[in-house]
């Protein structure tokens, strides 16, 4: 019996098309591996941002740096109430530079919701209340140039809130004995300080009491 050898053609043939199919799996795989890199990319980055956001709005907000007060209008009548909050500031451990005047406060007391703004004065408007600010220390002066900013951790600043100014909303008014609020305040970079507060069951012969959470 006699064998037939394949020919020299054909052999020929079938080694061209594997090596077409070869470089075809090498270029999927190319391919593949550029989508998978730019895609661990992108997510590495996502993730960076999100984390550095979640960084900014736990540490770049404020902390109460004393007791807040409450000042008491007819203090010697029946009809004493506090009308005006006052609230020293700094910044919270581990906090950047904080512009008061980019920080808003939601003030949530016994007649509603208000959503405060800051003001070079306290007679604002605009369907907003305000609230502005005096320098408790300030060394470098950034407290008292242009915006209020807190720049430093030794740095502090009042928060003067007045219940019946007139840029003042429906919300707002005198808080009278026993009467809570709860104001929250948020930075530009989000971050939050939720400071609770409550007036004293007796007002009586005061122009100032300390509102206990």
């Amino acid at each position: 019996m006699k064998l037939e050898m394949p020919h020299k053609r054909d052999r020929g043939q079938v080694g061209i098309g594997t090596l077409i199919v070869f470089i075809a799996m090498v270029l999927v795989a190319a391919i593949a591996a550029g989508v998978l890199i730019n895609t661990a990319g992108f997510l590495q980055s996502s993730a960076e941002d999100t984390g550095q956001g979640a960084s900014e709005q736990t540490t770049n907000r404020l902390t109460v740096a004393s007791s807040v007060t409450g000042l008491v209008n007819n203090s010697s009548s029946p009809n004493a109430a506090v009308g005006k909050i006052n609230m020293n500031v700094k910044r919270a451990q581990g906090a950047e530079d904080i512009d008061l005047s980019d920080t808003t406060i939601q003030f949530v007391g016994p007649n509603g919701v208000a959503d405060l703004i800051y003001n070079s004065s306290l007679d604002g408007g605009g369907g907003y209340a305000n609230f502005t600010v005096e320098k408790v220390q300030d060394d470098g002066k950034s407290l008292t140039t242009g915006d209020p900013v807190l720049n430093d951790a030794t740095d502090q600043a009042k928060i003067i809130i007045d219940l019946n100014s007139s840029g003042s909303v429906d919300a707002m008014g005198n808080m009278t004995t026993g009467e809570e609020a709860t104001m929250t305040i948020t930075t530009r970079a989000g971050g939050e300080t939720e400071v609770r507060v409550r007036v004293p069951d007796t007002l009586s012969g005061k122009s100032a009491v300390t509102l206990s959470p």
